[in-house]
């Protein structure tokens, strides 16, 4: 599937797929996570206006199917979001996804991707790990890892543990 910049009409699917992927907590017993509010309209343009929002398109019709958006974190590209849409999952959309931005990252001279997420949904700590992330130590976050995971705590996402996690770019 074709990977491309996120362009200002985009946005609104991207709130979209975060809606319909957001469902499949309801399922472990996180309903709060199912209806929060994907990210803002202003949000979603911050990051595509710095250049790190990229969306996947189906090759048969051109839809947008999924997203992810990130920035710069102390040295490493630090995914702030990655989201599927539940008709485009398993198919290997999301790892495309993180690998464009691995490249990316790269390219810009950062060390890795980081990333925060949940430990025990399947499709969060568990899947990073398969596709090589590790889960970073408390004495590893850097400051900006630990003002990020300070903000997550006070939007009430330690209800369900959590960790950060890194995965190092490959070499050119």
């Amino acid at each position: 599937m074709p990977i491309r910049p996120a362009a200002p009409a985009d946005l609104p699917l991207l709130q979209d797929i975060e809606r319909a992927a957001g469902e499949s907590f309801r399922a472990l017993g996180m309903p709060e996570i199912a209806e929060d509010e994907p990210p803002a309209l202003d949000l979603l343009e911050g990051f595509r206006l710095a250049g790190h929002a990229w969306v996947t398109e189906t090759e048969a019709d051109g839809r947008v199917v999924a997203y992810l958006i990130g920035e710069p974190v102390d040295g490493a590209f630090h995914v702030e979001q990655v989201s599927v849409h539940p008709d485009a999952a398993h198919r290997g959309v999301g790892r495309t996804l993180i690998a464009y931005a691995a490249e990316r990252a790269r390219d810009q001279g950062l060390t890795g991707l980081t990333l925060t997420t949940f430990t025990e949904v399947p499709w969060n700590a568990p899947y990073y790990e398969r596709i090589g992330f590790r889960v970073l130590g408390e004495a590893e976050l850097t400051p900006g890892l630990r003002k990020i995971r300070a903000a997550e705590a006070d939007h009430g996402l330690d209800r369900w543990p959590r960790v950060c996690m890194y995965k190092a770019t490959d070499p050119a």
